[in-house]
Protein backbone atom coordinates (compact mmCIF):
# COMPACT_ATOMS: atom_id res chain seq x y z
CA UNK A 1 0.00 0.00 0.00
CA UNK A 2 1.46 3.67 -1.00
CA UNK A 3 0.98 6.23 1.72
CA UNK A 4 1.14 9.84 1.97
CA UNK A 5 3.38 11.19 5.66
CA UNK A 6 3.37 14.66 5.76
CA UNK A 7 5.55 16.22 8.00
CA UNK A 8 7.61 13.54 7.35
CA UNK A 9 10.98 14.45 8.70
CA UNK A 10 9.93 15.99 11.59
CA UNK A 11 10.35 13.88 15.00
CA UNK A 12 7.34 11.97 15.20
CA UNK A 13 6.73 12.13 11.48
CA UNK A 14 10.46 10.36 10.56
CA UNK A 15 9.82 7.42 13.39
CA UNK A 16 6.07 6.47 11.96
CA UNK A 17 7.90 6.65 8.44
CA UNK A 18 10.56 4.01 9.69
CA UNK A 19 7.93 2.23 11.31
CA UNK A 20 6.04 2.11 8.02
CA UNK A 21 9.02 1.17 6.12
CA UNK A 22 9.96 -1.83 8.35
CA UNK A 23 6.03 -2.80 8.12
CA UNK A 24 6.33 -3.33 4.51
CA UNK A 25 4.63 0.26 3.49
CA UNK A 26 5.45 2.15 0.50
CA UNK A 27 5.92 5.47 1.84
CA UNK A 28 5.96 8.88 0.32
CA UNK A 29 6.81 12.34 2.36
CA UNK A 30 5.34 15.20 1.89
CA UNK A 31 7.74 17.76 4.31
CA UNK A 32 9.08 21.26 3.61
CA UNK A 33 11.98 20.67 6.23
CA UNK A 34 11.02 24.33 8.02
CA UNK A 35 11.37 22.40 11.17
CA UNK A 36 12.20 18.78 10.36
CA UNK A 37 15.28 17.68 8.86
CA UNK A 38 16.26 15.28 6.21
CA UNK A 39 18.91 14.04 8.48
CA UNK A 40 16.06 12.04 10.17
CA UNK A 41 15.50 10.08 7.52
CA UNK A 42 18.82 8.85 5.99
CA UNK A 43 18.56 5.41 7.39
CA UNK A 44 15.69 5.26 5.44
CA UNK A 45 16.46 7.37 2.49
CA UNK A 46 16.79 5.11 -0.67
CA UNK A 47 13.13 3.50 0.77
CA UNK A 48 11.03 6.29 0.80
CA UNK A 49 10.00 8.92 -1.88
CA UNK A 50 10.32 12.65 -0.76
CA UNK A 51 8.66 15.62 -1.79
CA UNK A 52 9.76 19.15 -0.84
CA UNK A 53 6.32 20.68 -0.14
CA UNK A 54 4.33 23.23 2.50
CA UNK A 55 0.78 21.82 3.18
CA UNK A 56 -0.16 25.11 3.34
CA UNK A 57 -0.12 24.70 -1.10
CA UNK A 58 -2.74 23.19 -2.32
CA UNK A 59 -1.33 21.66 -5.52
CA UNK A 60 1.88 20.04 -3.71
CA UNK A 61 -0.48 19.14 -1.76
CA UNK A 62 -2.72 16.91 -4.23
CA UNK A 63 0.75 15.98 -6.15
CA UNK A 64 1.82 14.61 -3.09
CA UNK A 65 -1.37 12.76 -2.71
CA UNK A 66 -1.89 11.08 -6.02
CA UNK A 67 -1.70 7.40 -6.07
CA UNK A 68 -1.80 7.09 -2.25
CA UNK A 69 -4.69 4.86 -0.64
CA UNK A 70 -3.74 6.30 3.19
CA UNK A 71 -2.99 9.58 4.32
CA UNK A 72 -1.11 10.23 7.75
CA UNK A 73 -1.17 14.05 8.50
CA UNK A 74 1.22 15.63 10.80
CA UNK A 75 2.27 18.01 9.45
CA UNK A 76 2.22 21.58 11.91
CA UNK A 77 4.33 24.02 13.72
CA UNK A 78 5.06 22.51 17.57
CA UNK A 79 6.65 23.93 20.19
CA UNK A 80 5.19 26.26 23.05
CA UNK A 81 7.94 28.94 22.24
CA UNK A 82 6.27 29.12 18.85
CA UNK A 83 2.77 29.14 20.22
CA UNK A 84 3.66 32.48 22.11
CA UNK A 85 5.85 33.31 19.39
CA UNK A 86 4.42 32.75 15.72
CA UNK A 87 0.84 32.06 16.17
CA UNK A 88 -0.37 33.09 12.59
CA UNK A 89 1.71 30.37 11.21
CA UNK A 90 0.47 28.08 13.32
CA UNK A 91 -2.83 28.54 12.69
CA UNK A 92 -2.17 29.00 9.01
CA UNK A 93 -0.14 25.36 8.90
CA UNK A 94 -2.94 23.97 11.49
CA UNK A 95 -6.33 24.94 9.27
CA UNK A 96 -4.87 25.45 5.81
CA UNK A 97 -2.80 22.26 5.88
CA UNK A 98 -6.13 20.25 7.24
CA UNK A 99 -8.22 21.35 4.48
CA UNK A 100 -5.46 21.10 1.94
CA UNK A 101 -4.74 17.44 2.68
CA UNK A 102 -8.70 16.15 3.34
CA UNK A 103 -9.39 17.89 -0.71
CA UNK A 104 -6.69 16.25 -1.65
CA UNK A 105 -7.58 12.66 -0.30
CA UNK A 106 -10.76 13.02 -1.50
CA UNK A 107 -9.81 14.19 -5.07
CA UNK A 108 -7.37 11.11 -5.17
CA UNK A 109 -9.89 8.63 -3.72
CA UNK A 110 -7.39 7.78 -0.58
CA UNK A 111 -9.31 5.47 1.52
CA UNK A 112 -7.72 6.29 5.07
CA UNK A 113 -6.97 9.48 6.34
CA UNK A 114 -5.33 9.76 9.46
CA UNK A 115 -4.59 13.26 11.81
CA UNK A 116 -2.35 13.61 14.76
CA UNK A 117 -3.67 15.88 17.05
CA UNK A 118 -3.13 16.85 20.37
CA UNK A 119 -3.75 16.49 24.36
CA UNK A 120 -3.22 20.50 24.27
CA UNK A 121 -7.16 20.17 22.87
CA UNK A 122 -8.36 20.10 26.82
CA UNK A 123 -5.90 22.75 27.96
CA UNK A 124 -6.73 21.69 31.99
CA UNK A 125 -8.81 18.81 31.79
CA UNK A 126 -11.60 17.80 34.23
CA UNK A 127 -10.33 14.37 35.23
CA UNK A 128 -7.68 12.38 35.62
CA UNK A 129 -6.42 9.94 33.65
CA UNK A 130 -8.56 12.29 30.83
CA UNK A 131 -10.34 9.82 28.50
CA UNK A 132 -11.69 10.71 24.53
CA UNK A 133 -14.90 12.22 25.43
CA UNK A 134 -13.46 14.79 27.82
CA UNK A 135 -14.67 18.43 26.97
CA UNK A 136 -12.15 20.49 24.71
CA UNK A 137 -11.77 23.92 24.80
CA UNK A 138 -10.03 27.23 24.44
CA UNK A 139 -10.14 28.84 27.88
CA UNK A 140 -9.06 32.13 26.60
CA UNK A 141 -8.59 33.44 22.45
CA UNK A 142 -6.87 36.14 23.34
CA UNK A 143 -3.71 34.17 24.21
CA UNK A 144 -1.37 33.10 21.48
CA UNK A 145 -0.71 29.98 23.56
CA UNK A 146 -4.16 28.58 22.51
CA UNK A 147 -2.93 28.63 18.14
CA UNK A 148 -1.93 25.24 18.45
CA UNK A 149 -4.69 24.08 20.52
CA UNK A 150 -7.31 26.22 18.48
CA UNK A 151 -5.84 24.74 14.96
CA UNK A 152 -5.68 21.46 16.52
CA UNK A 153 -9.91 21.43 17.28
CA UNK A 154 -10.34 23.14 14.12
CA UNK A 155 -8.79 20.23 12.45
CA UNK A 156 -10.49 17.42 14.33
CA UNK A 157 -13.82 19.53 12.95
CA UNK A 158 -12.64 19.07 9.44
CA UNK A 159 -11.43 15.65 9.74
CA UNK A 160 -14.71 14.10 11.52
CA UNK A 161 -17.13 16.52 10.03
CA UNK A 162 -15.81 17.79 6.57
CA UNK A 163 -13.48 14.99 5.53
CA UNK A 164 -16.07 11.62 7.10
CA UNK A 165 -19.03 13.08 5.68
CA UNK A 166 -17.29 12.86 2.09
CA UNK A 167 -16.40 9.72 1.65
CA UNK A 168 -13.28 9.53 3.46
CA UNK A 169 -12.21 6.91 6.59
CA UNK A 170 -10.64 9.03 9.13
CA UNK A 171 -9.18 8.09 12.39
CA UNK A 172 -7.56 10.81 14.91
CA UNK A 173 -4.99 9.80 17.62
CA UNK A 174 -3.77 12.82 20.75
CA UNK A 175 -0.36 12.54 21.21
CA UNK A 176 0.81 13.09 25.02
CA UNK A 177 3.76 13.93 25.50
CA UNK A 178 6.00 11.87 23.16
CA UNK A 179 9.91 12.38 23.97
CA UNK A 180 12.74 10.89 22.52
CA UNK A 181 16.46 11.66 21.28
CA UNK A 182 16.27 14.51 18.52
CA UNK A 183 13.06 15.71 18.98
CA UNK A 184 13.51 19.35 18.72
CA UNK A 185 14.62 22.00 21.50
CA UNK A 186 11.45 23.50 22.28
CA UNK A 187 10.15 21.03 25.10
CA UNK A 188 10.75 20.82 28.89
CA UNK A 189 13.23 17.35 28.22
CA UNK A 190 15.80 19.17 25.95
CA UNK A 191 15.14 22.51 27.65
CA UNK A 192 15.62 21.07 31.33
CA UNK A 193 19.10 19.36 29.76
CA UNK A 194 20.35 22.22 28.09
CA UNK A 195 20.32 24.50 31.33
CA UNK A 196 21.59 21.71 33.50
CA UNK A 197 24.39 21.34 30.74
CA UNK A 198 24.99 25.19 30.56
CA UNK A 199 24.96 25.62 35.08
CA UNK A 200 27.35 22.66 35.61
CA UNK A 201 29.31 24.66 32.81
CA UNK A 202 29.38 20.78 31.09
CA UNK A 203 29.13 18.69 34.19
CA UNK A 204 31.99 20.51 35.98
CA UNK A 205 30.43 21.46 39.06
CA UNK A 206 27.91 18.78 40.67
CA UNK A 207 25.65 20.84 42.44
CA UNK A 208 23.54 23.30 40.45
CA UNK A 209 20.19 25.64 41.23
CA UNK A 210 17.84 25.03 38.31
CA UNK A 211 15.03 27.62 38.06
CA UNK A 212 11.93 26.40 36.85
CA UNK A 213 8.99 27.45 35.46
CA UNK A 214 6.25 26.43 38.30
CA UNK A 215 6.97 24.46 41.29
CA UNK A 216 7.46 21.20 40.14
CA UNK A 217 4.29 19.70 40.87
CA UNK A 218 3.04 19.71 37.51
CA UNK A 219 2.53 16.46 35.81
CA UNK A 220 2.87 15.09 32.36
CA UNK A 221 2.62 11.84 31.86
CA UNK A 222 5.80 10.59 29.18
CA UNK A 223 5.56 8.63 26.48
CA UNK A 224 9.05 7.21 24.39
CA UNK A 225 9.08 7.65 20.83
CA UNK A 226 9.39 3.87 19.74
CA UNK A 227 5.98 3.20 22.15
CA UNK A 228 4.22 6.19 20.36
CA UNK A 229 5.03 4.76 16.76
CA UNK A 230 3.59 1.51 17.16
CA UNK A 231 0.47 2.98 18.95
CA UNK A 232 -0.02 5.01 15.90
CA UNK A 233 0.50 2.46 13.55
CA UNK A 234 -2.37 0.52 15.54
CA UNK A 235 -4.52 3.80 15.19
CA UNK A 236 -4.22 3.97 11.20
CA UNK A 237 -4.69 -0.18 10.78
CA UNK A 238 -7.21 -1.17 13.52
CA UNK A 239 -8.80 1.99 14.30
CA UNK A 240 -12.56 2.49 13.64
CA UNK A 241 -13.60 4.97 11.29
CA UNK A 242 -14.91 8.26 13.09
CA UNK A 243 -12.93 7.52 16.41
CA UNK A 244 -10.52 8.88 18.30
CA UNK A 245 -7.82 7.86 20.68
CA UNK A 246 -5.41 8.91 22.97
CA UNK A 247 -1.62 7.95 22.49
CA UNK A 248 1.03 7.83 25.56
CA UNK A 249 1.23 6.23 28.90
CA UNK A 250 -1.07 6.11 32.01
CA UNK A 251 2.09 6.70 34.17
CA UNK A 252 2.13 10.51 35.43
CA UNK A 253 4.89 12.09 36.19
CA UNK A 254 5.61 15.34 38.25
CA UNK A 255 8.24 17.31 36.70
CA UNK A 256 10.18 17.65 39.66
CA UNK A 257 10.23 13.85 39.65
CA UNK A 258 11.53 14.39 35.90
CA UNK A 259 14.34 16.36 37.03
CA UNK A 260 15.06 13.86 39.61
CA UNK A 261 15.67 11.28 37.12
CA UNK A 262 17.58 14.12 34.60
CA UNK A 263 19.69 14.40 37.86
CA UNK A 264 20.09 10.71 38.90
CA UNK A 265 21.39 9.92 34.75
CA UNK A 266 23.76 13.06 34.71
CA UNK A 267 25.28 12.65 38.02
CA UNK A 268 23.99 16.14 39.06
CA UNK A 269 22.86 17.51 42.54
CA UNK A 270 20.18 19.59 41.60
CA UNK A 271 18.11 21.83 43.91
CA UNK A 272 15.29 23.42 42.11
CA UNK A 273 14.28 27.16 42.32
CA UNK A 274 10.15 27.41 41.67
CA UNK A 275 9.10 29.94 39.77
CA UNK A 276 5.77 31.50 37.89
CA UNK A 277 4.17 29.00 35.24
CA UNK A 278 3.10 30.89 31.91
CA UNK A 279 -0.51 31.90 31.24
CA UNK A 280 -2.24 28.89 29.78
CA UNK A 281 0.23 26.33 31.38
CA UNK A 282 -1.45 23.08 32.36
CA UNK A 283 -1.24 21.70 36.29
CA UNK A 284 -1.70 18.09 35.25
CA UNK A 285 -1.89 15.50 32.48
CA UNK A 286 -2.15 11.97 31.86
CA UNK A 287 -4.59 10.38 29.65
CA UNK A 288 -6.88 7.44 30.14
CA UNK A 289 -5.13 4.99 27.17
CA UNK A 290 -8.16 1.89 27.55
CA UNK A 291 -9.42 2.32 24.36
CA UNK A 292 -6.05 2.30 21.82
CA UNK A 293 -5.35 -0.71 24.20
CA UNK A 294 -7.90 -2.96 23.45
CA UNK A 295 -6.83 -2.44 19.70
CA UNK A 296 -3.50 -4.26 21.52
CA UNK A 297 -1.93 -0.99 22.52
CA UNK A 298 0.66 -1.47 25.57
CA UNK A 299 3.92 1.04 26.49
CA UNK A 300 6.85 -1.08 27.14
CA UNK A 301 9.23 1.57 28.01
CA UNK A 302 9.72 2.68 31.33
CA UNK A 303 10.41 6.50 31.62
CA UNK A 304 13.79 5.86 33.37
CA UNK A 305 15.37 3.30 30.20
CA UNK A 306 13.48 6.61 27.71
CA UNK A 307 15.42 9.05 29.14
CA UNK A 308 18.53 7.35 29.08
CA UNK A 309 18.43 7.01 25.39
CA UNK A 310 17.05 10.61 25.08
CA UNK A 311 19.41 12.46 28.06
CA UNK A 312 22.30 10.67 25.97
CA UNK A 313 21.80 12.32 22.53
CA UNK A 314 21.23 15.59 23.47
CA UNK A 315 24.34 15.98 26.23
CA UNK A 316 26.72 14.84 23.06
CA UNK A 317 24.64 17.71 21.18
CA UNK A 318 25.18 20.21 23.62
CA UNK A 319 28.46 19.83 24.77
CA UNK A 320 29.57 19.22 21.35
CA UNK A 321 28.42 23.14 20.73
CA UNK A 322 29.69 24.78 23.97
CA UNK A 323 33.00 23.24 23.25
Amino acid sequence: MKVLVTGGSGFIGAALCRKLVATGYDVRVLDDNSRGTLTRLTDIQDRIEFVEGNVCDAQAVHIATEGCQMVWHLAYINGTRFFYERPDEVLEVGIKGAINTIEAAIAAKVNRYILASTSEVYNTPSEIPTSESERIMIPDVTNPRFSYGGGKIASELLTLHYGGKRGLETVIFRPHNIYGANMGFEHVIPELVAKIVKLSDNFTKKSIDLPIQGNGEETRAFCYIDDAVRGILLCGEKGNSGEIYHLGTQKETSIRELIEQLANILGININIIPGTLRPGGTIRRCPNISKLSQLGYQPQIDLKEGLTHTVSWYVDHFTKNTN
